[in-house]
């Protein structure tokens, strides 16, 4: 049981995360009121609430139905598409699509606003806990005076960063994220003794099922699922990084598919969280995507490359470079 600052705060962003699912289908069915009209504007603009498409929408609800005039509203990247913009916006938008189209709008606009004074709360409170501000590591440290190892860079860092700050350092995680993960697993990982007890509670390893003397691995449990849902969608930015994290990625998906992939770095994520918040010193460091290609030995990289080319048929002498 989180203490009630963490469970106000988990509250807030759960509905938010609600507000905005609604949100999204809403947009959804905009999207297919307008495809019902013949006016295949998605097929265009990859975000029909962007300047762009809502000016034209709010023009086609005005009454405007002339498509170059409405493709001239287009601005930025979308001026080079006016040819595509007059061809899909020469449908058969009528009064009743208008009149439909205000009231999604409006349901968009009054979800968008619920949400902006969702987020606005949600900093007031991360603002109030005094764990979640920046910390002095002499002082509130783990250990007295100058912890071991630390620099004074690391701890001036420290000193001004807060837990939102430092946890949006990794790769994949912005801030909206981090306010969830922190309103889900809290801020005192004591509750964790180690990451491996987190990642089980958050059921992101394989179950273990044992029948006799059989034993074998399971899928993993359901979990929280406001929790999952945000390390997955870090987990699935992150593996189109250049980082440790997207490196992982891509060596797991080669021999495990995808989603066991994303599950993977989704662990990797949150293993991460649990040293940052169990160490007020501790700041990301992204290991390189060279990292396990340097951690191999190079007599054991020697080794397969001869006998790969041994089993080619070919003779291998090695000299050393000048």
């Amino acid at each position: 049981m989180p203490p009630t600052e963490i469970r106000r705060l988990r509250d807030y962003t759960r509905l938010r995360a609600d507000l905005t699912h609604d949100r999204s289908r809403q947009v959804q069915r905009l999207e297919k009121l307008l495809e019902d009209a013949l006016v295949k504007l998605s097929t265009v603009a990859t975000d029909i609430m962007g300047v762009s498409g809502r000016a034209m929408i709010e023009a086609l609800i005005a009454g405007q139905r002339d498509a170059k005039v409405l493709a001239g509203l287009a601005r930025g990247r979308m001026k080079t598409k006016r040819a595509a913009l007059i061809e899909a916006l020469s449908g058969r938008f009528d009064d009743h699509h208008a009149e439909l189209a205000r009231m999604l709008l409006d349901q968009i606009d009054a979800l968008t606003a619920q949400i902006d004074t969702l987020t606005a709360r949600i900093e007031q409170l991360l603002a109030a806990m005094p764990e979640a501000q920046p910390v002095d590591p002499r002082r509130d440290g783990p250990t007295s005076g100058h912890p071991v190892g630390v620099t004074a860079d690391t701890l001036a860092e420290c000193a001004r960063l807060t837990t939102v700050e430092r946890l949006d350092e990794i790769a994949g995680i912005g801030e909206h994220n981090a306010q969830v993960i922190i309103a889900e697993i809290g801020l005192d990982m004591s509750r964790f003794p180690t990451p491996a007890h987190l990642v089980s509670w958050a059921k992101l390893c394989p179950r273990t099922i044992q029948s006799g003397p059989v034993t074998r691995g399971g899928r993993t449990g359901k979990g929280n699922p406001y929790l999952k849902g945000v390390l997955g969608d870090a987990a699935a930015a992150a593996a189109k990084t250049n980082t440790f994290l997207g490196q992982r990625y891509r060596r797991i998906v080669k021999r495990r598919g995808k989603l066991k992939a994303l599950v993977a770095v989704a662990r990797s994520i949150l293993v991460i969280v649990w040293n940052l918040l169990n160490d007020p010193t501790a700041r990301f460091h992204d290991l390189g995507p060279d990292y396990h290609t340097n951690r191999i030995a190079t007599e054991r990289r020697m080794r397969n490359h001869i006998a790969q080319l041994t089993a080619m048929g070919y003779r291998v002498t090695l000299e050393p470079a000048a």
